[in-house]
């Protein structure tokens, strides 16, 4: 292995905002994203968690991604120091499939995977991030603690704690943290976590704070408009897991946006339903008067507001994205989708009413009780999509981007079991069948990846030796490994749970 230096100087050099700190008597923090640069500076989570840091005077935190470059071990973007180097490395967890990335990064770093086999000379592994929220308990040998919620409402009483001890004597440090509300801390927490979760949200301005062209967003300045969601759809992993739904003030917005826009022309409004915002039209207005050109991360069918949906057109989309999930009435209404064709069909109208030729369509297979006449459903729903677009736009086209149902942690569906492999593979193939070649792509993730996401969702402590014993991370070496470790995959995965089963996240109280 070779330190790849010159990678990380390439990026920093390129970058507006990273923070450069004297190490002098400070607590040094890694902020690990276990994926790539280009992924992870589009994610607001890790700007946010950088900048929470940062603003605390006795600590220094600088971010360390995860590329995969001529098996390069892992160095801080913003000094290019190695892992060992810190007192406490912070694992920011977003997607299941990351938590392959945690037993190799480790390893890579000569730090041993277990905590039990670590001890005050080692730096203290912490992670969050909603899959952490939602259930700790696949990573939780790996981990000395994991913070359950949101990390503003946690870190103010946990850095100074580990600004205190984190060198001291390991086993009574780890007493301590347990103690602090939303800390897991295996082996020491006995009584439920409860999920922390911020107030008002203006105390914590959360938008872009290193920007750089080098990854997925660039060209935009990110702000979060709202956290959680009303809706309740029964599959929603961030409706159970940022509730109750909050706002950001429009002032607040609209200084973030002044900001914004010293260095990016596109402001991206992000949140979970951000059109909910009870005053997103006022807010989008002012801020296309500033000049601003606007992208919204999540447009609702219901109700689809026009003058924002013209403002995010006229801000440069060609493509506008909608959500109807099912095809069929009885199935929109079994998730709580709260919309039926009437909503759909008018959503489809305004956005081909307003020039857009290029419709996305977002599909969820394998729903609970669902049958090959819900597939059928599809098709009718999408033609009659297209036909609405083509009143308005000749020769639009539509793209299904279809997934599978995953059962999580923390929502209503969380004891529904996935579909079989099987049955999602076939009613794919009739979906992509029953739709002719012209208007018409299928775009679907891959549901034998969506299976092992469902392991690790609904997952115990057990899948930590799956992860930390695979030799390299492809769907041979998981089934080869799950079974070495005697672990049913449709135990995890398929089987639907009575309510007299225990759940592996109880420790979490939600």
């Amino acid at each position: 292995m070779k330190w790849d230096k010159q990678l990380n100087k390439n990026r920093l050099a390129a970058e507006q905002g990273a923070v450069r700190k004297d190490w002098g008597g400070k607590l040094p923090v890694a902020l690990v994203y276990p994926n790539s640069y280009y992924i992870g500076m589009s994610n607001l989570g890790i700007q946010a968690i950088y900048r929470f840091f940062n603003n605390y005077p006795d600590c220094v935190c600088e971010r360390v991604f995860l590329d995969s470059k001529d098996n390069a071990l892992l160095l801080s973007v913003e000094s290019l120091l190695p892992l060992t180097d810190f007192a406490v490395i912070a694992f920011s967890m977003s997607y299941e499939l990351d938590y392959f990335n945690v037993p190799s990064i480790l390893k890579a770093a000569g730090i041993p995977i277990y905590a039990k086999n670590r001890d005050a000379t080692h730096p203290l592994i912490i992670a969050g991030g909603p899959c952490i929220t939602a259930n700790p308990m696949p990573l939780s040998p790996f981990f000395d603690c994991l913070c359950i919620g949101e990390a503003e409402a946690i870190l103010p009483f946990m850095l100074p704690v580990l600004r205190e001890g984190v060198s001291e004597d390991r086993p009574e440090f780890l007493k301590q943290m347990s103690q602090i509300p939303g800390i897991y801390v295996p082996g020491c927490s006995t009584k439920p976590v409860t999920r922390q979760w911020v107030q008002n949200l203006d105390d914590f301005p959360v938008h872009s704070t290193v920007l750089t062209r080098d990854t997925e967003l660039g060209d935009m300045y990110l702000i979060e408009v709202e956290r959680g969601c009303n809706w309740g759809c029964k599959f929603c992993l961030v409706s159970n897991c940022y509730k109750p739904m909050r706002f950001h003030s429009v002032a607040s917005l609209l200084a973030q946006g002044k900001e914004g826009l010293q260095f990016r022309k596109k402001l991206g409004l992000l949140g979970p339903a951000v059109t909910d915002h009870p005053h997103i039209e006022e807010i989008v207005s002012k801020l296309s008067e500033m000049g601003a050109e606007i992208s919204v991360s999540s447009l609702r069918i219901k109700p689809l507001v026009n003058s924002v949906l013209s403002d995010v057109i006229e801000g440069g989309a060609r493509t506008v994205a909608l959500a109807p999930e099912a095809g069929s009435q009885r199935l929109r209404d079994l998730i709580g989708k709260r919309i039926n064709e009437d909503d759909i069909l008018k959503a489809v109208e305004q956005v081909a009413a307003q020039g857009i030729r290029q419709l996305k369509l977002y599909f969820m297979i394998g729903l609970p009780t669902e049958t090959d006449n819900d597939i059928h459903d599809i098709v009718t729903l999408v033609k009659k999509c297209r036909e609405m677009m083509e009143l308005h736009q000749p020769s639009s086209r539509l793209t299904l981007t279809v997934s599978a149902f995953i059962p999580k942690a923390l929502t209503p569906f969380q004891r529904e079991g996935m579909a079989s492999l099987e049955v999602l593979n076939s009613r794919l193939a009739l979906l992509k069948n029953s739709l002719p070649n012209k208007g018409f792509s299928v775009k679907n993730e891959s549901v034998e990846w969506a299976e092992v996401q469902a392991v690790l969702s609904r997952g115990d402590a057990q899948l930590a030796a799956v992860l930390a014993n695979m030799e390299k991370v492809s769907l041979a070496q998981w089934h080869k490994t799950m079974q070495n470790a005697g672990l049913d995959i449709d135990v995890y995965a398929h089987e639907t749970w009575d309510n007299k089963q225990k759940l592996p996240w109880e420790i979490v109280h939600p």
